[in-house]
């Protein structure tokens, strides 16, 4: 005979909830097939999972686009402070900034070559040890640095800054909709196999094709095995007639 599969994705599992409550709420209560405990624990889950659901789409969606401006301001805020640290650097080279000045941004005076900036952990660091650095040695008299301005790698920097708070907090979110999600899954699973298992109780006596129709009118999947010859109502009428013929016998 076929066998029951139960749901395997979220949008299976908010089905076979729904279509389980709407039947029962179209049956007379002296025939309902569910009952009202089991149909009104259906319900708060199917509720629960459909707000759970639409978060869980909410945050993807709201990552994938995030992601994509990240990604360009991570560029920027990498180009704009490697720019500035090179143009540091040249100007030291020229005699125009003194070598120990260097060390207001924590940049070792006897070397030239970037600080590793390949993380974003990097780039928030050296962000900051160049903005303040910058601040100081303004303040004690140097001449600002042009091309780029230390305000221009200022707003890269935040921007990108904020926008790396910005992720954090979305994968947080991300996180804790993720495990709701997980355990409504098995909520919904554990109702959803107590429903089929009273609707196929219900049916039992029914004939094979009548029993799996039924069945399947709350929701149910059956899916038939390699070989298995499919269950039709001509079958029905076949056991129907051997049965009656039975009868007759045993009359």
């Amino acid at each position: 005979m076929p066998y029951r599969r139960l749901p395997n994705t979220d949008q299976a599992r908010l089905r076979a909830l729904k279509t389980a409550v709407q039947r029962a709420s179209e049956t007379d209560f002296s025939e309902q097939v569910i009952s009202y405990r089991l149909t009104t624990e259906a319900e708060t889950c199917l509720l629960k999972l459909e707000n759970v659901v639409s978060q869980n789409y909410t945050n993807i969606d709201n990552m994938i686009t995030d992601s994509r401006r990240y990604r360009k301001l991570v560029q920027n805020a990498r180009m704009y402070i490697s720019h500035f640290i090179q143009v540091l650097n040249l100007a030291v080279q020229r005699g125009e900034i003194k070598p120990e000045m260097k060390k207001l941004y924590h940049l070792d005076e006897s070397k030239t070559a970037l600080p590793d900036l390949s993380t974003e952990n990097d780039l928030l660091r050296w962000g900051k040890n160049i903005i303040e650095g910058e601040t100081m040695r303004m303040s004690q008299g140097g001449i600002a640095i042009n091309c780029p301005a230390i305000n221009k790698v200022k707003v890269h920097y935040e921007m990108f800054s904020e926008s790396q708070r910005n992720q954090t907090l979305h994968r947080m979110s991300a996180s804790r909709v993720s495990e709701d999600l997980d355990a409504l899954r098995t909520e919904a699973d554990a109702i959803i196999l107590q429903i089929w298992d009273a609707v196929t109780e219900y049916y039992a006596n029914r004939l094979p094709y009548e029993r799996m129709k039924c069945c399947e009118n709350y929701g149910l999947k059956f899916y038939y095995r390699k070989g298995e010859k499919p269950r039709t109502p001509e079958r029905d009428e076949a056991i129907a007639r051997a049965a009656a013929s039975q009868m007759k016998l045993d009359i």
